[in-house]
């Protein structure tokens, strides 16, 4: 079970923005596509990551100003980032282990996707059911 599998469920469109773009701006997109986060890529490369920690966390410190900045002056980076051949369960692992919630998924430097917590975490939920009703499905015909 990789992080592909998931891909294929989920689709790949991601959002991104680049590291110039403001932070009032982001937190627009982040409302408007109610998403959590967004990668910051320049050229190819994913930079960073905006979420709304990072919102939270300028916020506190900037007050209001931090709205004028840009998402590159407060993106979580380095990004960590996974590849498609990535098990699900190392994904869910490097995500407990770092406290993060988004993963830009990278495939040759090239950004092709991004899956976040839930979508993980569904994904292992609708496998483990589907195990239960294969057994139960077994049992029932012996």
């Amino acid at each position: 079970m990789t992080i592909a599998a998931i891909l294929r469920t989920k689709g790949s469109e991601v959002v991104t923005l680049p590291p110039s773009a403001s932070v009032s701006g982001a937190v627009a997109l982040l409302s408007e596509r109610r998403i959590g986060a967004i990668p910051i890529v320049e050229g190819e490369q994913v930079v960073g990551v905006f979420s709304e920690r990072d919102v939270m966390y300028c916020l506190a410190v900037k007050g209001a100003a931090a709205l004028e900045l840009s998402v590159g002056d407060v993106m979580t980076a380095p990004a960590r980032t996974v590849t498609p051949d990535e098990p699900v369960l190392g994904a869910l692992s490097l995500m407990t282990q770092r406290r993060i919630r988004h993963l830009p998924v990278v495939d040759g430097g090239r950004l092709v996707g991004l899956v976040s917590i839930g979508d993980l975490v569904k994904y292992r939920i609708d496998r483990i059911e589907q195990e239960a009703e294969a057994m139960r499905s077994y049992i029932q015909s012996s």
